[in-house]
């Protein structure tokens, strides 16, 4: 497949987004077509990138717009064994597509937007690595808590001053959004980007197939000590991450490391990625406890706001 049929599919994937008449139009010529995009979702792992990448908005497709009677949810079929880290689903901004395992992430939206990883680390080195499956414009490294998900405004990931990010594509490290040059090649396609946090030494490096390509002080501005693996994305960029699921493919030699996948832990509820439907049909019948902050309505409530009583 031409990567000019690619983007007019994702063109198509992402109008298809919009509720009314063309979606029901579409929608029944899709059937009278055999389901094309059950055909198309076998490409999710191909190694032809651009096929991979029809493939993942396929399935997301037929997760969230065009489900097919009969046909289970991708959650209900992967094979979840041995991932204790992954994306965080409860921790990501708008339009950001995320895969059944948690482990890919897409963008279609003509917004910046963002993810952090499950798991927060406090102390030590920490590794991962994530493979390039588009060659555009991508902020990935680390981020605090206090790390503003902006995706309107065009900020993510190393545009705050409690985050870090590399991006291969205009070979820039990104921190208060403020961008320092670092000219070693533009990553394209395949690539594995990988990035170590030091901790204790106050130190981040970045690294392009095993080759380190940008070393930073860690300098965020922060109460909280806890970090966490973060990612951001422009239009039609795709990647996907590795916490230590699966074996590395250019761990660092010169410096003992550890991976998020041996350290963390995952409740059943959090390592299922319900279609979007399905998030908000869980949100409806959500209860709520009378007594909860009116804001986040995750703690009971123990401060009154005066004078108006909330």
């Amino acid at each position: 497949m031409q990567p000019n049929r690619s983007n007019a599919l994702t063109h198509l994937m992402n109008f298809l987004l919009f509720p009314g008449e063309n979606k029901i139009t579409i929608k029944r010529e899709l059937k009278l077509a055999g389901d094309p995009l059950v055909r198309l979702e076998t490409r999710l792992n191909s190694n032809d990138l651009i096929e991979a990448q029809v493939g993942f908005c396929a399935q997301w497709c037929l997760d969230n717009l065009f489900l097919i009677e009969g046909r289970k949810f991708s959650y209900e079929t992967v094979d979840m064994k041995g991932i204790n880290a992954m994306l965080n689903t409860k921790d990501v901004s708008e339009y950001l597509k995320i895969s059944p395992d948690g482990l890919e992430a897409r963008c279609d939206a003509y917004s910046f937007e963002s993810v952090r990883c499950t798991h927060p680390v406090l102390e030590g080195s920490w590794y991962y690595e994530a493979t390039l499956l588009s060659p555009g414009v991508m902020q990935i490294g680390w981020a605090t808590k206090h790390s503003k998900f902006l995706n309107h405004e065009g900020y993510g990931i190393g545009d705050d001053e409690y985050s870090v990010a590399y991006d291969g594509c205009r070979e820039l490290v990104w921190h208060n959004a403020k961008s320092t040059a670092v000219p070693s090649g533009r990553w394209v396609a395949g690539d594995t980007f990988g990035t170590l946090l030091q901790i204790d030494n106050a130190k981040v490096t970045f690294y392009l197939n095993g080759r380190l390509v940008a070393s930073t002080a860690l300098v965020f501005k922060t109460t909280s000590s806890e970090y966490f693996a973060g990612a951001s994305f422009m239009s039609f960029q795709q990647c996907r991450f590795n916490f230590g699921s699966r074996p590395f493919s250019f761990p660092p030699n010169d410096v003992e490391f550890k991976c998020f996948n041996d350290h963390a832990t995952l409740p059943e509820r959090d390592r299922v990625v319900l279609p979007r439907h399905l998030q908000l049909e869980a949100l409806r019948n959500m209860s709520i406890r009378e007594d909860s902050c009116t804001i986040c309505f995750d703690s009971k409530a123990v401060t009154t706001l005066q004078p108006c009583g909330h």
